[in-house]
């Protein structure tokens, strides 16, 4: 391979890279704003100067390839001198904003100030003022005065989400964005350009003046919008999510993630309609009662019926320990035969970008349980409410599913069981039914795993503190609650949800009943559950780690 010299120092290069990208593989940090790995190349910041022997000036390292004994220094005094020239030059007529602006904290132009600017500033007229609080969508409000002009926004609109709605007007310190005259951002996308852009011109709406960046934490998951899995991190500020941001993976989702993931897959964690303890039917009507009452109740009503007149509803929102006790469960303690699960596919709802038809994380992944226990999944549903409606099937299973949600005909059909169980983190329409609630946890406050559209399995981990808190073998253990909690449960502000996770209540009643296995954390399971599915064989949560393992699929699968 041809080789070139950086600061003094000898690399390996492939034919069309550039100086900048040989130098930030390698570790070495040049300053840049509007170059992005996935972005076409701008060149307009100028940020990234550097001086080549044997060049009359200083060249910009996004756009000069890398050539066979090229000589390049990225910290001589031009070259030093160049970047606060560049700097000095950004900052003439940006605002002092950073008391107020969201991206303090996480702004390359705070930190390229602090590390590459003189440290003073010699320009005395009046800034030149632009418009602030502009919204260019329903999502992402515009700051046009902290704009440099870096282009990413613009370029993002029109290579990734393919809609072209942001251009540049005017011209010389008066340039500025906008959207294309009668439209607005509003792409499928848009938010992402709040995570791209260097500075605060761009932030999210539904976060902006939120919380402060540290004082939240961010812990690894994915997302569960689609059956996607996009990765992400999940950022929470005293037991509660303020937003939700990509996390690079480049088996999956790259630097990005939808709009609908960002904002609508979280909100139910902190909602009202949280289903706080287990409830009874009494007379007609749901109470609170308390998890051995809850216990009792269900495992009294269980015996009454014989193993071929119970049914269980699995998720495909579910994880897969989840899942996989709910098979375990109806199976060795139950004995029941009949499974099924609601598809969430919404044909045409999808793109060629991130999107996909199925609305549900785990499709894939239920499906080899489902294989792995030899249960019929093709219309097995379907199956499962005609039996009830026969009247062959008269207690249900419910975990982690509304079925009622988009089928009011299936009302008349629940009316029919004489027990009905549900677990559930909401309120929901098929929850208001039950004669028993289990209140579980959502997927920001347990351990667990999800296969993707595309067979790669994927962890989940707690951001958010329940009652229930989450271990796993690895050593994960809710940092969080570690930095934070320890003060916040002092003073009683941390509201824990009288939550579990579907498998942890499954577990115990199977317990009571007399299933052999005794779970202790959610890891346990999935060892347990590995060992029935070849392609999880030799798994464990160390292994799938933050990025996930591709499974071996057949044709077949």
């Amino acid at each position: 391979m041809p080789k070139f010299q950086i600061d003094g120092k000898e690399f390996e290069f492939k034919n069309g890279q550039t100086v900048l990208e040989v130098a930030l593989e390698n570790g070495i940090d040049i300053p840049h704003f509007c170059y992005h790995p996935l972005l076409s190349i701008s060149g307009n910041c100028r940020m990234c100067l550097v001086e080549i022997e044997k060049m009359p000036k200083l060249m910009i390292s996004c756009s000069t390839l890398a050539a066979e004994g090229m000589v390049v220094h990225t910290q001589s005094e031009r070259a030093i001198n160049a970047r606060k020239a560049v700097m000095e030059f950004f900052l003439i007529n940006h605002p002092l904003d950073c008391p107020i602006c969201d991206e303090a904290g996480e702004c390359k132009l705070q930190d390229y100030t602090y590390q590459h600017s003189i440290g003073e500033s010699r320009f005395t007229e009046t800034k030149n003022l632009k418009e602030k609080r502009v919204p260019l969508g329903p999502y992402v409000m515009f700051d046009g005065d902290r704009c440099i002009a870096c282009s990413r926004c613009i370029r993002f609109c029109d290579e990734i989400a393919k809609s072209s709605q942001l251009t540049f007007v005017k011209r010389g310190d008066r340039v500025t964005i906008e959207t294309f005259p009668g439209m607005q951002l509003d792409n499928s996308y848009s938010l992402n350009v709040t995570d791209i852009c260097p500075v605060g011109a761009l932030t999210n709406r539904d976060f902006r003046f939120k919380a402060r960046v540290w004082d939240m934490s961010a812990t690894k998951s994915v997302c569960i919008g689609c059956s996607r899995g996009c990765n992400i991190e999940v950022w929470v500020r005293s037991n509660e999510i303020m937003r939700l941001t990509p996390r690079f993976n480049p088996d999956v989702n790259q630097y990005w993630m939808c709009d609908e993931g960002r904002l609508k897959t979280w909100k139910h964690v902190n909602s009202d309609t949280r289903i706080n303890g287990p409830q009874l039917r009494k007379n007609g009507t749901l109470a609170e009662v308390g998890w051995d009452e809850a216990y009792a109740f269900a495992i009294s009503e269980l015996k009454n019926f014989n193993k071929d007149e119970i049914g269980i509803i699995l998720s495909s929102s579910a994880s897969m320990e989840d899942n996989y006790m709910g098979i375990k469960f109806g199976k060795s303690v139950l004995g029941a035969k009949y499974f099924g699960y609601k598809s969430k596919v919404l044909k045409g709802s999808g793109d060629d970008i991130l999107i996909t038809d199925d609305k549900a994380p785990n499709t894939f992944g239920l499906e080899l349980l489902l294989k792995s226990f030899s249960v019929r999944i093709e219309n097995s549903f379907e199956q499962v409410m005609s039996l009830i409606n026969e009247g062959k099937i008269k207690a249900l299973l419910v975990i982690e599913d509304d079925i009622l949600s988009g089928s009011e005909e299936l009302n008349k059909t629940l009316d029919r069981l004489d027990l009905l169980i549900v677990t559930a983190s909401n309120m929901n329409k098929t929850a208001e039914k039950a004669h028993i609630i289990f209140a579980a946890s959502t997927y920001a406050e347990k351990n667990g795993t999800f296969v993707n559209v595309s067979g790669r399995i994927q962890r989940t981990k707690p951001a958010v503190v329940t009652s229930e808190r989450e271990r796993s073998l690895d050593g994960f253990e809710m940092s969080r609650l570690d930095k934070f909690g320890t003060e916040w449960d002092k003073w009683g502000k941390v509201n824990k949800i009288e939550a579990r996770a579907s498998w942890k209540i499954l577990n115990g009643l199977g317990v009571v009943m007399g299933q052999k296995l005794k779970y202790n954390m959610a890891e346990e399971v999935f060892v347990d559950l590995s060992k029935t599915i070849d392609k999880l064989s030799g798994l464990d949560y160390r292994a799938i780690g933050e990025t996930g393992v591709q499974l071996k699929l057949t044709n077949t699968n």
